[in-house]
């Protein structure tokens, strides 16, 4: 089950999980967009329309699935908002629409499908959760109050679940992307900021939405097994770095 999985990170998720052989339930609460990625994809795919913040809908999906499938075996938790401001400019209505998609989403959706992965990990001997935090989860940034806090309560989250869901065979690690091309960033980037970006990260370029769902995938899949409760920065280097890094190159 991916959520947010129309477009970007989820949707590139999403195929390769199709490509592993898994049945796949795509999640967004854009249906419009939901089924057209649906129309370029072959396998084994299904698709629900859910808003993740909205705890009836959820637990709603939790009981069709189980009646649908019995089980589950993998969960990624990647439905986010973005939206950038300063301190100053966000107001209580606009922190609550970042936290209720990137933070409650994430809990009430994990909640729901506990049982479902539990069920996944006696069947199969592999149950994964998989956050979506952010590099801003990790570092701090102007203008990312709401964002920036959301993500790094995701990475707590994370924590916590893997703490408490370990002894019902599930694991539980989140992916921090760092400034990846995807169309929101190609929209709102001006030629300044991804020229300030590239000084920034060791790689020297934006990663992918590939690329990140290759993270993803490595961490739902048998390969990982022993691991559980981390947080991977698939970020070129980003975060390793640290602050001020170009004037120390310049």
């Amino acid at each position: 089950m991916v959520t947010g999985a129309a477009r970007g990170i989820g949707l590139a998720t999403t195929k390769l999980l199709l490509e592993s052989g898994h049945r796949v339930v795509m999640l967004d609460r854009d249906g419009d967009e939901l089924r057209r990625a649906m129309e370029n994809l072959s396998g084994d795919v299904f698709a629900e329309i859910v808003d993740v913040s909205e705890p009836e809908a959820v637990n709603a999906l939790a009981e069709r699935v189980g009646d649908q499938f019995g089980s589950l075996c993998v969960l990624v938790n990647n439905a986010g908002v973005a939206d950038f401001g300063p301190i100053a400019e966000t107001d209580y209505v606009r922190w609550r629409r970042v936290m209720e998609t990137n933070l409650d989403g994430v809990f009430l959706m994990t909640q729901a499908m506990t049982s479902l992965l539990a069920k996944g990990a006696e069947l199969f001997g592999n149950a994964a959760i998989v956050n979506i935090a952010s590099i801003s989860g990790l570092r701090a940034s102007t203008l990312r109050v709401a964002y920036g806090t959301s993500k790094a309560a995701v990475v707590q989250l994370t924590l916590q679940q893997a703490a408490e869901l370990g002894e019902m065979g599930i694991r539980a690690n989140c992916i921090a992307p760092g400034p990846v091309n995807t169309k929101l960033a190609l929209a709102v980037h001006s030629d300044e900021i991804r020229a300030a970006y590239h000084d920034a990260i060791p790689l020297n370029r934006y990663g992918s939405e590939s690329e990140i769902a290759e993270g993803i995938c490595f961490l739902t899949s048998p390969k990982a097994s022993y691991i559980t409760g981390q947080t991977l920065a698939v970020d070129g280097g980003f975060e390793a770095v640290g602050i001020g890094l170009p004037a120390l190159r310049d």
